[in-house]
């Protein structure tokens, strides 16, 4: 990834389950003001609908601004929450801004927006076999502890027969119909 696209890269951002820029970004990319670049979409709008451009709620704003170092209202900062453009949003942009550097700076984030949703089907498809493989090693582990509980259940049995067999009866649980004769012949006693 170029220095470029590596840059771009960073300020996409995922928000509503969408990937978006911040209209600021886009205006210092373009060389250009963020109320110019605002005010152009405005006089525009038609070619904007709400799956291509949107203004964040405040408590979005100020999640955001939490979460980068920006200006507080009041401060010089903006005043009002950004508007933030979809992939659509910024390859309609082009029309609006029909500058040289605006064409070719769009041609960037849009190889950049390829290159960041290739990346996160890559991650997404490593998770998915990261999460199956996982499950495998799970069942595998269950399936082990069960053979292996199953295993010394019947092993225990085997070894308690043995001592069983191995241990000599005693003589008082002999009882007296079962008293020892020899075995064998025996000459008959005068």
């Amino acid at each position: 990834m170029s220095e470029m696209h590596a840059h771009i890269a960073h300020q996409i951002m995922s928000l509503r389950e969408q990937r978006v820029m911040l209209d600021s970004d886009l205006a210092a990319l373009y060389g250009v003001e963020t109320k110019v670049l605002v005010q152009a979409v405005k006089r525009n709008m038609e070619r904007f609908p709400v799956d291509f451009i949107f203004q964040l709620s405040p408590e979005e704003w100020k999640a955001l601004r939490s979460q980068t170092v920006t200006s507080n209202s009041g401060r010089g900062g903006r005043r009002y929450p950004p508007y933030v453009f979809t992939e659509q949003g910024v390859a309609m942009l082009s029309s609006v801004l029909n500058s040289p550097r605006a064409i070719s700076i769009n041609i960037e984030i849009m190889r950049t927006f390829v290159q960041v949703r290739a990346m996160a089907a890559t991650h997404q498809d490593l998770a998915r076999q990261l999460a199956a493989l996982q499950d495998k090693t799970e069942l595998l582990a269950m399936s082990h502890d069960t053979f292996s509980r199953n295993t010394r259940n019947q092993l225990k049995k085997v070894f308690d027969s043995l001592r069983e067999l191995m241990t000599p009866p005693s003589s008082a649980s002999t009882p007296p119909s079962a008293a020892k004769h020899p075995i064998g012949f025996l000459p008959p006693q005068n």
